[in-house]
Parts: C-alpha cells; structure tokens; sequence
C-alpha cells in the first residue's frame, strides 16, 4: 500500500511535466527573452518566492549570479528578503527601469505578489510571474509586457517540483542565449 502510493507520486508528477512541456515551451521562451534583453542592456533581476517558493527564489538568483551549469560572468540578479511585506519598499528603492521581477509562488493569490508587481510596474520594470493553477489575483495585475508563466495542477507538491524544472530550464536557455551552444553537453 505504501509503496504504491510512493510510486503514485512519481507517475502524477511524470505526468504533469508532459502536460506542462507543451503549456509551458512558449510562455518560458518569451521569460528567457525578455530576461536577456534585461541582462543585455544593463538591467538587474529581483526575485522573490513565498512559502515553499522562497527556496526556489534563491535558487534561481544563485544560479544567474554564479552560473547554471557553464562557467560564465555573473548576472545582476538578487534574492528579496523573507518579508514578503517589504518587498514593495525593496523594489521602490532597489529596482530601476529596465530591470525585472520574477516572481514564484504556488498559486498566485497572495496580495504581497500583487503589491510588488505593482511596484515593480510603476517602476517600468517587467515582472514574470510564475505559479501555479491559473495564476491568482497576479493574473489580473499582469500588463501587456509582462510574462505569466502557470503550472496547469492543484497540488502545491507537485507545482513546486514543476516550477524548479522550469527555474533550470530558464538558467539553461538564458545560458545558450548568452554563450551559445556548449561544446561538451553535461
């Protein structure tokens, strides 16, 4: 009973990365271009997570200031504090025109997530939002240069295993934007 039940939650998340690699292909492309342009003309990335995404918020800065998986100058990217309620006043003082903010969470409804999208739009600053199930009240606040990014599944496990997939993929293909293809695949 127990192992079937670990073998389950193999075979649903299996399952869910198939249904997410055609939902999600484009919406992350049009992510790592608009993040290229950013980094190409000078601009910085802010990232934050909540809950169970914050992890992932400073995984994804880590990767982009000290490199995926190639040797490579680092990227202006920077983890936001843990209170998610300062995140507004840090991208007000922190963020500039031209720069980016990536936002993680589950699903997307937290009022923190709208208030420093808010910031970070009236900063003219993109925002890319990626969540899960339909994408929550940030859904809403998103503009027309903006990049929302929705892991089509309910449960919160299995959202977050699909949006680190997406986080390496976003590092891999910022990588081959800026380095090109590499020589000796790992």
């Amino acid at each position: 009973m127990l192992e079937q039940r670990i073998q389950q939650h193999f075979f649903e998340s299996a399952d869910l990365k198939y249904q997410a690699a055609e939902v999600l292909s484009r919406p992350v492309a049009e992510a790592v271009q608009a993040i290229v342009a950013g980094f190409t003309a000078g601009g910085r990335m802010l990232v934050a997570g909540l809950a169970g995404a914050a992890p992932l918020a400073q995984l994804v800065a880590a990767n982009l200031l000290q490199g995926f998986e190639r040797e490579r100058p680092g990227l202006a990217a920077l983890a936001l504090g843990p209170d998610a309620a300062t995140w507004p006043r840090q991208v007000e003082t922190l963020g500039q025109p031209g720069d980016l903010l990536l936002l993680i969470d589950a699903d997307g409804n937290a009022i923190a997530l709208v208030d420093v999208a808010r910031a970070a739009q009236d900063k003219d600053m993109t925002v890319i939002a990626l969540t899960g199930r339909t994408g929550g009240a940030l859904r809403e606040v998103l503009g027309e240069t903006d990049v929302l990014l929705t892991v089509p599944h309910e449960r919160r496990a299995r959202v977050l295993e699909v949006q680190l997939l997406v986080l390496h993929c976003m590092c891999d293909a910022i990588d081959l934007q800026l380095l090109g293809e590499q020589q000796d695949p790992a």
